[in-house]
């Protein structure tokens, strides 16, 4: 799978293949830069190498080469790590940066957008799972809804803004990898960092209020706006996990819709 790019590209293989669920990764060297090869396996994948291209560097890493299912990317060499910031007594300090970089990534640019996935579509299974099972799923369905159908401040999202999408690229600083090359409100960007399974807080009602107003103040989002969106994405997130059977995960995204829609009757 490396190795056509490998020659392409003049890369030098630094390290040990990386394998996910929708792609294959690979450090290399390229002119002597540490970069990451990086092969999609899924269309999302493929779609978000657009999107890394439009951005251009600027709250992103940075294209060296692209062709095909393949992508030659900056590499973070950083040591820092959002997760871990979170999790040892920096949490705020890490929604803060979540939420600069998604404003970076917001910005507007004069190039041609690329083609993207409008987020009625991305939302679709979180409908026909309220239908069937109802409760908490209904409840983020009909606030889903109303979100979508009012759309406010539209613009290219990164679509999967967490802890671990957000790389330390030291003296470049915090950039974004692995988008999904969404377009909607740029409220729902910031939805998705109460939502970090990883983080075994993110249920915690007090870290919840206290990380509702950092980001809605970072993020100059009204904490109404905010809350409906963690609702609708968690029910979503909650709606995918209940697809594959992941039973726990299910019961964590709902746990979080709760919180929010608990703050939005308060």
């Amino acid at each position: 799978m490396f190795a056509p790019y490998l020659d392409r590209w003049s890369l030098i293989s630094d390290g040990e293949p990386i394998l996910t669920h929708s792609s294959r990764l690979l450090p290399v060297l390229w002119q002597d830069r540490p970069a990451m090869l990086k092969v999609a396996t899924d269309n999302d994948e493929r779609y978000g190498a657009l999107l890394m291209q439009w951005w251009d560097g600027d709250g992103a890493a940075h294209v060296y080469a692209h062709e095909g299912d393949a992508v030659l990317l900056e590499r973070a060499t950083g040591k820092r790590l959002l997760l871990d910031m979170a999790m040892n007594g920096e949490d705020d300090e890490a929604s803060r940066i979540l939420c600069r970089t998604a404003a970076r990534l917001h910005a507007p640019r004069p190039k041609p957008l690329p083609d993207p996935i409008p987020l009625t579509r991305w939302f679709r299974e979180l409908e026909p799972t309220a239908d069937k099972v109802g409760g908490t799923f209904a409840d983020c369905s009909t606030v889903a809804n109303a979100l979508l159908s009012d759309p406010r401040e539209v613009t290219i999202l990164h679509g999967d803004i967490h802890h671990g999408n957000i790389l330390d690229f030291e003296t470049r600083g915090w950039l974004a990898i692995d988008p999904k090359r969404l377009n909607g409100e740029r409220g729902f960007d910031f939805a998705n960092i109460f939502a970090n399974e990883e983080l075994p807080v993110i249920t915690d009602p007090s870290r919840f209020r206290r990380q509702l107003a950092i980001v809605s103040m970072e993020a100059r989002l009204e904490p109404k706006r905010l809350l409906q969106w963690i609702a609708a994405y968690s029910g979503l997130s909650a709606a995918w996990f209940l697809g594959d059977a992941n039973t726990p995960q299910v019961e964590t995204a709902l746990t979080v819709a709760r919180l929010a829609l608990s703050e939005l009757a308060a």
